[in-house]
């Protein structure tokens, strides 16, 4: 409240000053009865009311979305200043120039934030030379100028916005950024760079090393390898990195349709599961232009939208796609070319475009000391270099990261669009229309109990035939034949070029239900597994089909479906209920089989541990006793090969593969024995509650927290730990879930829960820092305020007027 009273005291005394100067002046007239005109009052530009209800949830509402993104970013840096200040100098490539070359980016600390990608972990020279060197301002500024007015609007007025709070607060920043010299006012092209970050996370983010490695000293002399062959090459670390992006930065969505429902209408869960420190971190708002746009959910780091949310007639959630958002292309080099720029296309030498780059990094002494580089591109995309896996630029061959996100400047456009529909149906237009989503699937529901689910992000428009064919030089690698056009991506009907349109992609609207948890399209609904279109089914760049799915995926659907057969049909507190329900699946496959091995053993230390494996209930809630042994016991066990008795199945995906092999047993009761010495030498009960050695602290209060590790053991809740076991057990969240929502419809609008785990602020000062943490501990699901006389009602609820 102290902003919203001070805020008062200056309007107030302003009105008391402009009512002296008035009297003043009337006082110096002759005639006091005649009447003064009332000086004309110029029309604000921007305008917006901005209110907060409980936690502090912001409602920005405006009548146009040039007015709305100036509320929202005022909001915004209310909260998260300082971090939104340190993505910046990401995005604008001068990390060195503030923090010196050799640094990472800024780490987490003290539970506020860390400026470092979980995309990308460089150190600042070359985050900066990737930025300057990969984005192109240009082209960026190209692709928004065809944008919609409402996203010029919108990121005009966002960048506007900020600026005032910048200039309102000048001197009184949060203790992180106070009176930093790197936080400093923004351009409507900085809000272009902040959603390319964005649009790059699943493809240029993913190799930027390989990138800023392909780079040039435009100083140093030429010097060219000597020529490769494909066959020597080691893709593994794409597949490494690809399985990376689902694993460590995953989700949960479920959509219930109307034949599974209580009322017939829709039902969402979403989960997203995202770092808890950096600066993709979510942050809850309510925006509203009236009769035009109405949403409510969270915006991710600086992106100016409702990303994830719901409106009066449909809900929707995210989650990481499987989809590969990227290709390589293998180039011929003109070898009577002594740079190794040329390549041939077709037979016809063609020469690379190049941008040239230069960073300023701090040194010790204070001054700045500036480097350049030489980036090289193909009609295909970036030159990149691996050398320890023979991506090298030889004297006749380089290779280049194809990336169709590098110049997506639909994401606006796409998640206005989402946010404004009012069925799946029209949701699913917006999807193939605007193809705007970089690398996330889509699960939504509506009023009318459809449910949908689209994979429309943005893929490569290469074919199951190209891929069968000799232009696909290197499966593992996505590498084509950069020499021959033929091989180049295809031209999409209603599609940019080189791009799938997501109605020829993995989709489908059902009125049971979908789901998914960062696996294949191909288990979206347990009940009709999806395979494509015949003969050869989607694009093999949507990922796998026919493999063994994530445990997390497996108890997804396992548990939904044991409801379904309890109850038939489920309200909104069921799938609250499943997505902390904290059920450790890897437990219920394997203790059935291991317990009674255990006791068989005779062995004193392995039955002290079995024992108390026998009495924990197999979940990760903050009274399970044995949570903490099962899993760093399960984090060795999990690796041991061969060690499932019923294979994967793939006409029964949810339920294989299980049980242990006997000749498995052996090494799982080894790794059983070695986790309970490990916590024996922590001074850890074997059956201690995993509330009191799982916790977050905030400003010194500590918070137990519930859920295991996800894809690993199988819980449906994931919770990353930033420390291992140590003697006070896990410590602070690194990632996991973060905003949960559970949404349904009646009458008059939207029902719907939720929270925001971390809190909406970054700063320590903040009345918003940690107060949803024990909401999330006890379970607790606040109802969200979406109509106007529910916000106005909210027990916490006050607003500002913004004007300029």
């Amino acid at each position: 409240m102290g902003y919203v009273q001070s805020t008062f005291r200056r309007f107030t005394q302003g009105r008391a000053r402009a009512a002296l100067l008035l009297a003043a002046a009337l006082g110096g007239c002759g005639k006091s009865s005649d009447p003064i005109p009332p000086a004309p009052q110029p029309t604000p530009q921007f305008s917006a009311e901005v209110s907060r209800t409980s936690f502090g949830i912001a409602h920005i509402r405006a009548v146009d979305f040039k007015s709305l993104g100036y509320g929202l970013a005022y909001a915004y840096a209310q909260d998260n200043v300082c971090m939104f200040a340190d993505s910046l100098l990401t995005v604008r490539g001068e990390r060195s120039r503030f923090f010196g070359g050799d640094l990472p980016a800024t780490p987490a600390r003290n539970g506020e934030y860390g400026a470092a990608s979980d995309f990308m972990n460089l150190k600042n020279e070359d985050s900066d030379f990737f930025f300057k060197g990969y984005l192109d301002p240009e082209q960026l500024r190209a692709g928004y100028a065809t944008s919609s007015r409402e996203t010029r609007d919108m990121l005009a007025g966002y960048a506007a916005g900020y600026n005032r709070y910048l200039k309102d607060f000048a001197g009184r920043l949060p203790a992180a950024c106070k009176n930093a010299p790197w936080v400093r006012p923004i351009t409507v092209e900085d809000m272009y760079l902040v959603l390319a970050e964005k649009a790059l996370h699943a493809s240029g983010q993913v190799f930027a090393k390989e990138i800023v490695d392909g780079a040039r000293d435009p100083q140093a002399p030429v010097s060219l390898g000597a020529p490769t062959q494909v066959d020597k090459l080691n893709p593994a670390f794409v597949r490494e990195r690809l399985a990376k992006l689902t694993a460590e930065l995953g989700s949960n969505a479920l959509g219930v349709g109307k034949d599974m429902s209580v009322d017939g209408r829709g039902i969402l869960l979403g989960s997203p599961h995202y770092p808890w420190t950096s600066t993709d971190r979510f942050w809850q708002v309510h925006l509203t232009v009236p009769g035009r746009y109405d949403a409510m959910g969270v915006i991710l780091g600086g992106i100016p939208v409702v990303v994830i949310g719901f409106n009066r007639d449909v809900a929707w959630t995210h989650t990481v796609t499987t989809a590969a958002h990227f290709t390589t292309f293998r180039l011929t080099l003109d070898t009577r070319d002594p740079s190794g720029t040329t390549y041939i296309s077709d037979g016809v030498p063609v020469k690379m475009t190049s941008r040239n780059v230069r960073v300023d990094s701090l040194q010790p002494d204070g001054t700045l000391r500036a480097k350049s580089k030489t980036f090289f591109f193909s009609k295909h995309g970036a030159v990149m270099v691996k050398a320890d896996a023979g991506l090298t630029w030889s004297s006749d061959s380089v290779y280049v990261l194809a990336d169709p996100n590098r110049d997506n400047t639909r994401l606006m456009e796409q998640w206005i669009g989402i946010g404004s529909a009012r069925s799946v149906g029209e949701l699913k237009a917006s999807l193939d229309r605007t193809i705007g989503l970089p690398w996330v699937n889509t699960v939504a529901v509506d009023r009318d109990g459809q449910a949908l689910y689209a994979d429309a992000s943005v893929v490569p428009n290469v074919t199951p035939e190209k891929f069968l064919s000799d232009c696909m030089m290197l499966p593992p690698l996505l590498m084509l034949n950069g020499a021959r056009g033929d091989c180049d991506w295809g031209a999409g009907h209603q599609a940019p070029t080189g791009i799938i349109s997501p109605a020829n992609g993995p989709w489908m609207v059902r009125a049971d239900y979908v789901g998914n948890s960062n696996d294949s399209y191909w288990l979206t609904n347990a009940r009709s597994l999806m395979t494509g279109p015949p003969p050869y089914g989607f694009s093999p760049l949507y990922g796998r089909t026919g493999i063994e799915q994530k445990m997390r995926t497996r108890i997804g659907f396992k548990q939904f479906e044991e409801t379904l057969a309890r109850k038939a049909r489920v309200g909104i507190e069921d799938v609250q209920q499943l997505a902390f329900a904290n059920r450790v699946h890897a437990a219920e496959l394997v203790l059935p089989q291991l317990l009674p091995a255990c006791f068989a053993a005779k062995d004193p230390a392995l039955t002290i541990a079995c024992n108390a494996l026998s009495g924990w209930d197999r979940r990760a809630d903050l009274d399970s006793r044995g949570a903490v042994l099962f899993r760093e016991f399960w984090n060795t066990a999990a690796a041991l090969p061969d060690k499932w008795a019923i294979p994967f199945d793939p006409q029964n995906p949810v339920n294989t593969p299980r049980e242990v092999k006997p000749a498995a047993m052996a090494p799982m009761l080894a790794a059983l024995k070695a986790a309970a010495q490990k916590l024996t030498s922590l001074n850890i009960p074997l059956d201690g509650r995993l509330g009191d050695y799982q916790g977050e602290a905030r400003n010194g209060v500590r918070v137990p927290i519930h859920g295991a590790i996800g894809d690993i053991d199988g819980s449906y809740n994931s919770i990353h730990m930033r420390s291992e076991l140590g003697p006070q057990g896990y410590r602070d969240v690194e990632w996991g879930t973060s905003y949960v929502q559970a949404v349904t419809f009646d009458e008059a609008g939207p029902v719907a829960r939720g929270m925001l785990l971390y809190g909406q602020s970054v700063d320590p000062a903040s009345p918003h820092y940690a107060d949803q943490l024990p909401l999330y501990s006890q379970k607790l699901w606040p109802a969200l305020p979406f109509a106007v006389e529910r916000i106005r009602a909210d027990p916490n609820y006050r607003t500002i007027r913004l004007s300029e």
